[in-house]
């Protein structure tokens, strides 16, 4: 199946190269490009991309409003975060935004390939040095109530939450609990589920927020 993308990005020489890089894959097809987050928001809600690269500082409006409203807009599309910023302000704005993933420009080609095709089959793109900063960031806030849903996982979705929000990835979790990955992966869905997130992402930061991670 063809990964359909839109880059979102204020300078034209990024575009350029993004789509020269996506355009050597035979399962990604640069479907469309926009210089601001105006525009970006348009063209996901005209072409209703798999997967869109969003810059964060752009004119008119910037990438983490437009990432809100493309993921309310056009549910089916997954956003992935490109900026040149490595700034925690942006990280948890973009995550709370909806945003899928979050890489920084000068990653490797072969990491944003792989990145786009990660979140494109509905994963989150959860790299272990992100989890540590919203691990970090969590710590600082004061801690609330429980939220809803907490109450109704049982104790091996507790186990893999926990796991989770420890930044272990489906394999680990399997290797930790002694069971199979397929198992972990229905455990997960159940998880979100339950705790009424969208993906993985929100998941961590709900767990850190809710201090079961201090318990």
């Amino acid at each position: 199946m063809t990964i359909r993308v839109v880059v979102a990005d204020d300078q034209k020489l990024v575009r350029t190269g993004f789509g020269m890089i996506l355009g050597a894959e035979d399962d990604i097809d640069v479907v469309g490009v926009a210089e601001d987050g105006d525009i970006a928001v348009a063209k996901a809600v005209e072409l209703g991309p798999d997967v869109m690269l969003m810059d964060v500082q752009m004119p008119r409006m910037d990438g983490i409003e437009a990432t809100r409203r493309v993921v309310q807009q056009v549910p089916g599309c997954r956003v992935l975060i490109l900026t040149t910023f490595d700034d925690d302000d942006y990280l948890f704005a973009a995550l709370q935004a909806g945003a899928s993933g979050f890489m920084l420009k000068n990653c490797p080609p072969a990491d944003l390939v792989a990145a786009i095709r990660v979140v494109a089959q509905g994963h989150s793109l959860l790299a272990p040095e992100v989890t540590q900063r919203v691990i970090a960031r969590s710590t600082e806030r004061e801690r609330g109530p429980r939220p809803p849903g907490f109450d109704d996982l049982t104790e091996r979705e507790l186990d893999v939450l926990t796991a989770m929000g420890r930044g272990f990835s489906n394999g680990e979790i399997a290797t930790e609990l002694f069971v199979s990955e397929t198992t972990v992966k229905s455990h997960v869905s159940r998880v979100l589920m339950k705790l009424g997130v969208r993906d993985r992402v929100q998941a961590v930061i709900l767990v850190h927020e809710s201090g079961l991670m201090d318990s």
